[in-house]
């Protein structure tokens, strides 16, 4: 049983990953941290982490419906599709392999994240002049994508923007929609996992849950508000900072 102190960390830490989700990705750079902090197992954590901000991303997802459209010309569909099949082949590796050596990996790819942010769109106009980036190539990467959020998810939602940005050309703004649905259909596989392997800590994740549909639901709803601009400072200052986190708690 929780403590009240508990209690509030993990909601206030709900609160601030469910709205991280809505405007960048990067919620569980919020989650994670907290649940560590009261003594759970990285794997639990992570498992928890997954299902208490599935609802808000869900709820994000719903306010952005009205903006979702095909990704690169290929449509959302298909894009779900993989990517539901993807997160329940990465949430299966969560369960039968040991977390350390991707811990090891994921601050690269979170690094990847921010490069490409910070010079996505010059970076996409050189490749764009050099090669033709067709379908399949945003397929075989959404479901590479789909395996990192079923198995780890750590700044996936980042990579989803990066990843669209560099293939696709889209501005970070304009992912609002596609990239938090991902996020949803990525968390809803690996819950069904983790749920089954009784991997979730229901007192933490009771009131995290929650505090992610509250800051889910306010996330989307500041993300419509706020220019491309203030979307592309605030999704590189997310991205620079959770590099920064992964870094520390890898080699620190």
């Amino acid at each position: 049983m929780l403590d009240l102190t508990s209690i509030s960390l993990v909601a206030i830490a709900g609160l601030v990953g469910g709205a991280m989700n809505a405007l960048a990705g990067g919620g569980s750079f919020a989650t994670m941290p907290a649940l560590l902090a009261i003594g759970q197992p990285a794997n639990i954590a992570n498992a928890t982490s997954n299902f208490a901000l599935l609802p808000g991303a869900g709820m994000s997802s719903w306010a952005f419906r009205k903006e979702l459209a095909p990704v690169g010309g290929v449509s959302l569909r298909v894009l779900a599709g993989v990517t539901f099949v993807a997160g329940l082949v990465g949430s299966l590796l969560l369960v039968v392999t040991p977390s350390r050596t991707f811990d090891v990996i994921v601050p690269w790819l979170v690094l990847y994240a921010f490069v490409v942010l910070a010079f996505g769109k010059r970076a996409s106009a050189w490749l764009s002049r050099r090669v033709t980036i067709g379908s399949g190539t945003l397929i075989a990467v959404q479901a590479l994508l789909g395996v990192y959020g079923g198995y780890f998810g750590g700044g996936v939602g980042l990579m989803i923007t990066a990843t669209y940005g560099l293939l696709a050309g889209v501005h970070p703004r304009a992912m609002f929609a596609p990239r938090t649905l991902m996020l949803t259909i990525a968390n809803t596989a690996a819950a069904i996992i983790f749920i089954g392997f009784g991997m979730i800590a229901w007192a933490a994740c009771i009131p995290m849950l929650l505090g992610g549909l509250i800051g889910g639901w306010a996330g989307a709803h500041i993300g419509k508000r706020l220019p491309p601009g203030a979307v592309r400072v605030w999704t590189l200052l997310v991205s620079g900072g959770t590099t920064i986190v992964f870094f520390w708690r890898a080699y620190g």
